[in-house]
Parts: structure tokens; sequence; C-alpha cells
């Protein structure tokens, strides 16, 4: 069974920066697309990125483009998100999960991001 992890939310003020962590076990993290997306409140779960599984490809939606960078160490079985220049209205719940064509197969819990202004 494929199981996610999301590490490194917390509360920053607005400018500041965090790195979002999420550890995968369970399958065979290599060949995995992987993404990230949100959900802030009141709002529908939003896609902020992806990477395939080699890391070689990544698209980003157009809010978070310049100013998060995601990538991946295989090695570690490992995706993370740099989130720089963060904005109050980046505060959301994050989620990772593993991409399979336009679907998403598995998903972690979440880690809450906050941004203070």
């Amino acid at each position: 069974q494929v199981q996610l992890v999301e590490s490194g939310g917390g509360l920053v003020q607005a400018g500041g920066s965090l790195r979002l962590s999420c550890g995968v076990s369970g399958g065979t993290f290599s060949n995995y697309d992987m993404g990230w997306f949100r959900r802030a409140p009141g709002k529908e779960r939003e896609f902020i990125a992806r990477i395939s599984w080699s890391g070689r490809d990544t698209v980003y939606t157009d809010s978070v483009k310049g100013r998060f960078t995601i990538s991946r160490d295989n090695a570690k079985n490992t995706m993370y998100l740099q989130m720089n220049s963060l904005k109050p209205e980046d505060t959301a719940l994050y989620y990772c999960a593993v991409l399979s064509g336009g679907s998403s197969l598995y998903w972690g819990q979440g880690t809450q991001v906050t941004v203070s202004s």
C-alpha cells in the first residue's frame, strides 16, 4: 500500500519561505509522476505543480510560477516544494499526490501553511 506523508508546513510572514517535503513508502517512487495541490478555506482543491518520474519535466500553475519550485530525490523517495515570496493567499492545506495521467492515485494527509500579512 502506497503511503504519502507531507511535512514542513507552518506559520510564516508574507515574503518568507518554506520547504515542504513529501515522503513516499510502499511503492516504487521512481516510477511515479508526482504533484502538489492545496485547498484554501472555503475553496476547491487547486493544482499547484507536478513533476515527472525522472524530475526532468515540471509544470506549475500560473499563480506560483517564479516563486515555487518542485523537485524530487528518487534515492530518498521524497518530493519537495520550495516556496519563496509567500503571500497571504498561499495559506492553505498542502497535499502531495501520486499521479497517473490526469488522475491522482494516492494522497497524503496534508500539511498546513499559513502566511501572515
